[in-house]
């Protein structure tokens, strides 16, 4: 790109392009007219929120489980159009699925306009049941932006059966993609009304073979694609790695992240927060009593800053719920063994 940016960018841009969409549409099932790629999945939530038309009074849901980037642009598109943020509150622990269903429809109303929901939450690990609760919302007229922020890889993703009125995600978690590899998705019925954040040439500059909204979203001005353009190499590869495919890796990281939790949590004697069902390839465990009740002495706690330093260990330690508790939380690839979280149930029992 760099020897020479017009060859790369402007001539050759598209065909080299179009491949990885469809490489990328067909790993998450989806049309592949209805797929663009983004920097990441906050980039996803905020062109979504940031298109919408609201009137004062109309409700925004989220959940207390969502991500703190994306519910910051929920409440600033909520005092932008005077509209009001929901959150459903979903416990955690957490017994069954059945809870996290109930929590939000609970929280809807008649002037519930789109539910955030999030198809694997960041800080406590979870898979939500996304088919459910897309499926429950649409019928009640509420439409669906799911973060899928850490899906892909981790669970099994077909948009063409979720159906939600938006899709987004990063490649560069499980996939192991560049950063800066996400997508967006839209259901073709909601597609005319989605703006990229950065209105640019294909506002005025239709392709022939591309959709509006592709060419709304393809080119945003100079950038580097390197990483969209990485994606499909990405799922290629790792899709090699074991016979099998991806579902032999999925199935190997979950099964290790189950046993990386029992591992910890019988080394701390603290008790599983959630069923083994809800996970897929991240856990969140709860600290023992000693280590609760610790005020925040810094931008990343004590501990996470110890582990690093003197075990070189890189695992983050979250805060969650009223009253709030302290967890910290372990993620499995293909990469990772059993004996690294022995290691880690042996480092935290020293600190």
């Amino acid at each position: 790109m760099e020897a020479e940016p017009v060859q790369f960018l402007w001539r050759r841009y598209e065909e080299r392009l179009e491949p990885a969409r469809r490489t990328v549409a067909r790993f998450v099932g989806a049309d592949p007219r209805g797929l663009v790629f983004i920097p990441n999945a906050t980039t996803g939530v905020n062109a979504v929120l940031r298109s919408l038309r609201l009137r004062p009074g109309d409700e925004l849901l989220t959940t207390n489980h969502d991500y703190n980037a994306c519910h910051n642009a929920v409440v600033e598109t909520a005092r932008r159009w005077r509209a009001v943020v929901k959150v459903a509150e979903v416990p955690f622990p957490i017994r069954a699925s059945d809870q996290v269903i109930e929590a939000v429809l609970k929280a809807v109303s008649r002037r519930t306009r789109l539910a955030l929901i999030d198809h694997g939450t960041s800080t406590t690990g979870l898979i939500f049941p996304v088919a459910t609760l897309v499926r429950e919302l649409e019928g009640r007229g509420v439409d669906c932006l799911v973060d899928g922020a850490h899906a892909p890889g981790m669970v099994p993703v077909n948009l063409t059966r979720l159906a939600p009125a938006y899709y987004t995600a990063n490649l560069h978690k499980w996939v192991c993609a560049p950063k800066g590899a996400a997508f967006l998705w839209v259901r073709p019925d909601r597609q005319k009304d989605i703006h990229p954040a950065v209105v640019s040439h294909g506002h005025n500059t239709p392709r022939p073979g591309y959709s509006s909204f592709q060419d709304r979203f393809d080119w945003a001005g100079t950038f580097d694609p390197t990483a969209w353009l990485c994606a499909a190499a990405a799922i290629d590869w790792m899709a090699r790695l074991l016979p099998g495919g991806w579902r032999r890796l999925r199935q190997k990281n979950h099964r290790l992240t189950i046993q990386a939790r029992q591992v910890i949590c019988k080394a701390l004697q603290v008790p599983a927060p959630c069923p083994q069902q809800m996970l897929g390839s991240m856990a969140t465990i709860p600290l023992p009593e000693p280590y609760q009740n610790i005020p925040k002495s810094g931008r990343i706690d004590r501990e996470q800053l110890r582990l690093y330093d003197e075990f070189r260990i890189e695992v983050p330690f979250y805060r969650f719920g009223r009253p709030e508790r302290r967890y910290l939380r372990i993620s499995a690839h293909i990469y990772n063994s059993l004996a690294e979280y022995e290691y880690l149930a042996r480092a935290i029992s020293v600190l």
